[in-house]
């Protein structure tokens, strides 16, 4: 016994340290079985900073650029720095003008606080008309501009209209950069990014606003709007850590939240984003943990349920509360205008049909798509989306075939349809060009995504091995050959764009342009100088935007169209190159509190080979009105019948124009539609702004002119009316 319990103990005492061993290899094994990734060598690492480093100096530079490039151009064009301040104000035309006007308010202010009072409580713009001037005209930028202005001490270096348009400008350089991120993040390289900005430049005719309306709204809100598409792009990628997923999620909410605040038609694009992104989800195009409406549960579903339903009929149920609960009159002339639009309903209402003679919501012209075909853009673009839509078709139907999405897509695999962030600019593309295609104003939030997406597909490899998959190539490896041309064609379409666009760039830059409106100069000089303080003037709106600007005098109407009362003003105003009698037009007048009149020669005298869209057929249109009698070959003919609905025609048409004419004279005019049973009867009175000119009874007794020249006659409105023969 004493044997065998001997041994026993030095069995276990032989047993100790071997399991003491086996517990440190077994660790030694566990810790092998990890998968630690190897550090790449440093010149990998060296690689990829380089190429990082210079992308982000391409972008930066690109903006910065682009944005001394609008400067450079913008001052040969009006030749601004040798102009006076009134010379530099009338630029600024119709609604830019009140925009601009009320960044000056803000600096003349005693104090900020006072400023904001005065803008949200205005009573001196409109006359017998209070207004809330800061949330009925989005003047945020112009409030954040004052602000900086005044804070970081510039008044003591630069001029109140540089800083304004400098940081304008400023934010254009933001949008290229953000566009240039954008294309990078999606293609994998800084060339694409390259070819957007090329792209966008050669064809920011249709690809911004800003040479012609420094101020509009859209200007200080896209590159905010950019910002925040480039935030998603990285935000969707599949291959994202997590930091960089905090990073594009804040850089979203910010500047989302400034878009909204820039912009009071932000909402419109953002629910076409809401929608691109609900497809997205609703096919299994991206991770599950990116929405979390993924998970299976009760709660989920019901959630999924309401997605669905607000996404699909918030159009329709908004409508439907509009119509009950809100005053037709807050939203009349809108739901009008989208009947007319698309053809449902016709109408001769002068404001209705002048808001369908818009140049900018008109349908697109031959030249718009000309121009794009010219710089190669349009048809690198449907090639693009071609292939993006057909590839994006192709995993959906697998998604429904129960195949779940990849968590990486390697370039060997040839399916761009895989990637989350490129089927929502697929899906957000063709959004934006179905409404470009209906109203052309569009265009300008379409065109810079356009030169984005078909600069992306050009320089990405994934793109042509997807394409040469489907070809089934034998004789030449796929991705060998999608990884050249995602290097030559860039640069083929990059020095062809040198050589054909760069020397007309170069050619803008160093032509010195004049801009020359003397009788606009003259007229405001003579407001200024003989007009009572407390004057109120009556005109079209775009004439009255300047006149709030240049002078600060109080109007009776503004170039604004999202207020029913102030569209009704335009066209009561409007009556003024109509077939009225004195009598009418000094009622309407002075029902406004006005003073003083200003009849344009641009629009009373205006003239055209084919007739529609002038206001003078306008107005007699909704006036019931037959065309006035003219001249040809020396016999009196009876003028083309004035339309009686509006339907739109892609012709050529240019009217005369005029520094501050109405953009109602489209380019664009509708043809000659009528209703049967519309009576048109000849008015017992001649064109008002005609006969007020030749200075006799009746209308001398309303109306005293006092001054004119040759674009410009202002009357004077009298109080006391005196009859006399």
């Amino acid at each position: 016994m004493a044997v065998e319990e001997g041994s026993a103990i030095e069995l276990r005492r032989r047993k100790m340290p071997k399991s003491s061993e086996d517990k440190e290899s077994a660790k030694e094994e566990k810790i092998d079985d990890i998968l630690v990734p190897e550090r790449p060598p440093k010149y990998v690492l060296f690689q990829r900073f380089a190429k990082i480093f210079i992308g982000c100096l391409a972008a930066v530079t690109s903006g910065m650029m682009y944005a001394l490039y609008l400067s450079a151009y913008h001052e040969r064009k009006f030749w601004f720095s040798n102009r006076q301040e009134l010379e530099r104000e009338i630029t600024f035309q119709g609604d830019s003008a009140i925009y601009y006007s009320y960044y000056k308010d803000m600096l003349k202010a005693p104090s900020f606080e006072r400023g904001v009072y005065e803008l949200t409580h205005n009573n001196k713009t409109i006359s017998l008309k209070t207004i809330n001037a800061v949330q009925q005209m989005s003047l945020y930028p112009e409030l954040i501009a004052s602000v900086l202005y005044q804070a970081t001490g510039s008044n003591e270096i630069i001029e109140p209209v540089y800083f304004y348009i400098g940081i304008v400008f400023g934010l254009q350089g933001i949008y290229v950069t953000a566009l240039f991120v954008t294309s990078w993040l999606m293609s994998g390289t800084w060339l694409a990014g390259m070819l957007t900005v090329a792209w966008f430049v050669i064809n920011r005719v249709d690809t911004t606003r800003i040479e012609y309306s420094i101020p509009l709204r859209e200007n200080w809100a896209l590159p905010y709007f950019a910002c925040q598409v480039a935030a998603l792009t990285g935000y969707l990628k599949s291959n994202l850590n997590t930091y960089g997923e905090r990073f594009c999620y804040l850089l979203m909410s910010a500047s989302t939240y400034m878009f909204m605040m820039m912009w009071e038609y932000s909402h419109y694009l953002l629910f076409l984003q809401a929608v691109s992104l609900f497809l997205l989800d609703s096919f299994s195009l991206k991770q599950s943990n990116k929405i979390n409406v993924k998970k299976g549960t009760f709660i989920a579903k019901i959630i999924k349920v309401i997605n669905f339903y607000l996404v699909w009929t918030l159009t329709v149920t908004f409508t439907v509360i509009m119509k009950t609960f809100v005053p037709h009159k807050e939203n009349g002339h809108m739901l009008k205008f989208l009947e007319v639009k698309l053809g449902i309903n016709m109408t001769k209402n002068f404001t209705m049909n002048w808001l369908l003679c818009q140049e900018s919501l008109q349908t697109p012209s031959q030249d718009f798509f000309l121009r794009l075909t010219q710089s190669s853009l349009l048809p690198f673009y449907i090639l693009v989306l071609i292939i993006c839509f057909i590839s994006m078709m192709q995993v959906i139907f697998r998604r429904i075939n129960g195949e779940s999405l990849k968590e990486t897509v390697t370039l060997e695999d040839g399916q761009i349809g895989e990637r989350p962030e490129i089927i929502y600019h697929v899906i957000h593309t063709i959004l934006l060009g179905s409404f470009a295609m209906i109203i052309e104003g569009l265009k300008y939030l379409w065109t810079p995504y356009v030169c984005m997406l078909a600069a992306f597909g050009v320089c990405s490899p994934e793109l042509w091995t997807t394409l040469f998959k489907w070809l089934r190539l034998r004789n030449v490896h796929p991705v060998l050959l999608a990884l050249t041309l995602s290097m030559a064609v860039p640069t083929i379409i990059g020095l062809s764009l040198w050589k054909e666009f760069f020397p007309r760039l170069m050619t803008e830059l160093t032509e010195l342009q004049e801009f020359y409106d003397p009788d606009t100069v003259e007229l405001m000089t003579w407001i200024k100088r003989q007009a009572p303080v407390a004057a109120v003037f009556a005109g079209s709106p775009q004439l009255m935007g300047a006149i709030k600007l240049c002078t600060g005098w109080m109007v009776t109407s503004l170039p604004l169209y999202s207020d029913d009362d102030l569209l009704k003003r335009n066209e009561n105003i409007y009556q003024i190159y109509s077939k009225r009698s004195a009598e009418d037009i000094y009622k309407i007048l002075t029902s406004y509190k006005a003073n003083y009149l200003i009849v344009e020669d641009a629009i009373c005298n205006e003239v055209g080979t084919v007739r529609g869209c002038r206001v003078k057929d306008l107005l007699d249109i909704a006036n019931g009105h037959r065309g006035e009698r003219e001249r040809e070959g020396g016999e009196e003919q009876e003028a083309s019948t004035p339309i009686c609905a509006l339907t739109r025609q892609a012709q050529g048409f240019k009217p005369a124009t005029s520094a501050f004419q109405v953009n109602a004279l489209s380019t664009v005019p509708p043809q000659v539609v009528c209703e049967e049973g519309d009576k048109l009867t000849y008015s017992k009175y001649g064109r008002f702004c005609h006969e007020v000119k030749i200075n006799y009874s009746p209308y001398v007794n309303y109306f005293t002119r006092v001054y004119w020249n040759r674009s410009y006659f202002v009357y004077k409105i009298n109080t006391v009316i005196s009859f006399q023969s």
